[in-house]
C-alpha cells in the first residue's frame, strides 16, 4: 500500500504527466540540485561558500536552484540581520532524507565510472 501526502493518489503518480509528483521529481533530479544537496549535507553554508564548493555553477543557477529547493521544503534559508546581511542555507529533514539517496548515487557513480568510461570509448570507436 502506498501512502500519499496529497490525499489524491493521481497527484502522487510520478509516471503521469502534470502531477505534483512528476514536478517534484523533475525539480530534484537535476545535476545542480543533487550537487547542492550533497554539499549541504555536511552542514549549514553561506551562499558564497556553496558557490565556491560547486565548481562551474553560475550565481543565477545557484539562486534558481536554492529558491526551488526552498519552495519544495528541502532547504531552509536563514537571513541574519548583519551588514551586509548574512544568508545561510541548511537542509531540512526531507532534504536530509533525500541526501541519503544522493549519497548512494554518488557512490554508484564512483564505483561505475571506469565501466561507463570504457562503454563510451567503445561506443565512439
Amino acid at each position: 500500500m502506498v501512502t500519499t501526502l496529497s490525499g489524491d493518489p493521481a497527484q502522487d503518480d510520478i509516471m503521469r504527466a502534470g502531477t505534483l509528483a512528476r514536478e517534484i521529481f523533475s525539480d530534484v533530479a537535476n545535476k545542480w540540485a543533487l550537487l547542492i544537496i550533497e554539499t549541504l549535507g555536511e552542514g549549514t553554508l553561506r551562499f558564497s561558500e556553496l558557490r565556491d564548493a560547486l565548481e562551474g555553477i553560475s550565481h543565477k543557477m545557484l539562486t534558481q536552484n536554492l529558491r526551488m529547493m526552498e519552495r519544495n521544503g528541502l532547504v531552509k534559508r536563514a537571513v541574519h540581520p548583519t551588514v551586509p546581511p548574512r544568508v545561510e542555507y541548511t537542509l531540512t529533514e526531507p532534504g536530509r532524507e533525500l541526501r541519503a539517496t544522493v549519497d548512494l548515487m554518488c557512490e554508484w557513480t564512483r564505483r561505475n565510472i571506469g565501466h561507463i568510461e570504457n562503454a563510451r570509448h567503445s561506443f565512439g570507436s
